[in-house]
């Protein structure tokens, strides 16, 4: 556990410079550390991120400054067996998480809501933290709500800013969990659990391990909210000592559910009956449960939930539709980074056979012979990009007709210049955006600018 008095007068060593390496560092150094970021990658506009006093950065490997540092804190998504690691581990060098560090740093007394899954974690985390803060509004009681995390903000960024009493939405992936070993969330939930990210972890039994670690540590007086037709998290609640709330949308499930659907309303089983967002997919109707059980049993009444759920909307990269020309319709759901989030996707439409589906970027190890049912009933084409082209192209070969686009822009003028009438263009990579972007919100963004320019070139053409 980081105990911040016993680390007192140590150096600290960040691995990595992204944002939450940053974030952490400027805590650590606010806070009377001196601190050392130490990045494997060569970056040389490191100025550029003006960095406090007390900070010092070396860049294009680790060197042996990191071993006279005290201890270290891990950035998400560092591989656990990276050598430095193994290092550390055998010098004895103790290692946190930026997670565990952050909430060091916060005052007891802040209510800790923890989502995580596979899909639908920004989304329902959006929803919660909207949920709680309009009922910390309507209380009048000067409480805040933070939401950081995986949604965008590091937890190390909010840190100062939570006061006793505030609550606290986190986000947390699998990379998050992984490193934390004390981590223990009031409130935590569960959405589902299909594969992803089986390179970092070592395949599916690493990388549920790391998600069952948000209840690992809950104790009788916390709640677990989960999936009840979920194989995983029914297999994980087994080892709970929190109260376990689940919800399904699913006929078939393996635990006792405390809210239904019945295609208009949520009915809950204390009697609530609330209409869930204005939100395309019934993979949205399960976010919305899971963030109402979480409010519901941290004390949230039902017309507040309601009243946010009103005014709900999409969140930007998921089955966001920004654009309609000539009859074509373009979506963009860049946050599918995972095979089972395009399913979702895909699922979300209806089986005419008239996506163009815009497929690829850094592989995570599943295998996309799991698409070939669902391009076959609702693809009319999938156009492959990044890295993972020929893989995507070997497993998918006869189920549906593909086009080798290599880049986004490729991809964006293939469609649009051979989409017709009827026809909907859909980005859904099913992969990581690494390979030629920063992370899926720049891939998104990019994909929305390239459609809108040939938009308003066509426009302007068709005017002259």
């Amino acid at each position: 556990m980081f105990r911040k008095e016993k680390l007192k007068g140590q150096k600290a060593c960040v691995l990595g410079l992204g944002k939450s390496g940053r974030a952490v560092a400027a805590l650590l150094a606010a806070n009377g550390f001196e601190v050392l970021i130490s990045e494997e990658a060569a970056i040389s506009h490191v100025d550029s991120f003006r960095l406090p006093a007390g900070v010092s950065v070396e860049t294009g490997g680790h060197t042996e400054r990191v071993f006279e540092c005290g201890f270290w804190i891990k950035s998400p998504g560092i591989f656990p067996k990276n050598p430095i690691l193994l290092e550390a581990k055998k010098r004895g060098i103790p290692v946190f998480s930026e997670l565990e560090t952050a909430l060091a740093f916060m005052p007891k007394g802040v209510r800790v809501f923890a989502v995580t899954g596979t899909n639908g974690k920004t989304t329902t985390t959006a929803l919660l933290g909207d949920i709680l803060t309009q009922h910390a509004v309507r209380e009048g009681k000067g409480r805040r709500v933070h939401v950081c995390g995986n949604i965008g903000s590091p937890v190390s960024l909010c840190a100062a800013e939570v006061k006793k009493g505030d609550d606290l939405v986190i986000e947390v992936s699998s990379y998050q969990l992984e490193d934390s070993t004390y981590f223990r969330p009031h409130y935590a939930c569960i959405l589902n659990v299909t594969p992803d990210h089986l390179d970092h972890h070592g395949g599916m039994k690493g990388y549920i391990k790391a998600k069952g670690k948000v209840l690992k540590n809950q104790r009788e007086s916390d709640v677990l909210v989960v999936n009840g037709a979920d194989t995983v998290c029914a297999e994980l609640v087994e080892k709970a000592k929190s109260e376990v709330l689940a919800f399904s949308t699913h006929p078939k499930h393996l635990l006792k559910t405390d809210v239904f659907f019945d295609g208009d309303e949520l009915i809950f089983s204390e009697g609530h009956q609330i209409r869930p967002p204005h939100l395309k997919g019934i993979h949205n109707v399960e976010n919305a449960m899971a963030a109402a059980l979480m409010a519901l049993a941290a004390g949230v009444p039902a017309d507040t939930v309601q009243a946010v759920f009103d005014r709900f909307e999409a969140m930007e990269h998921r089955i966001e539709q920004f654009a309609y020309h000539r009859g074509v319709v373009y979506v963009n759901d860049s946050k599918a980074t995972n095979l089972d989030s395009t399913i979702t996707a895909l699922k979300s439409f209806e089986k005419r056979q008239n996506l163009w589906l815009i497929l690829g970027g850094r592989d995570k190890g599943a295998s996309y012979e799991a698409l070939i049912p669902y391009v076959k009933d609702y693809c009319k084409r999938v156009l492959t990009i990044g890295e993972a082209m020929d893989k995507i192209e070997a497993e998918l070969h006869g189920a549906v007709a593909l086009t080798r686009c290599g880049t986004l822009e490729k991809a964006v003028e293939t469609a649009m210049g051979a989409a017709c009438k009827g026809d909907i263009v859909l980005l859904s990579p099913a992969c990581s955006s690494f390979d030629q972007f920063k992370d899926f919100e720049q891939r998104g963004k990019i994909f929305k600018r390239l459609v809108n320019a040939y938009v308003f070139k066509d426009r302007v053409d068709g005017n002259k």
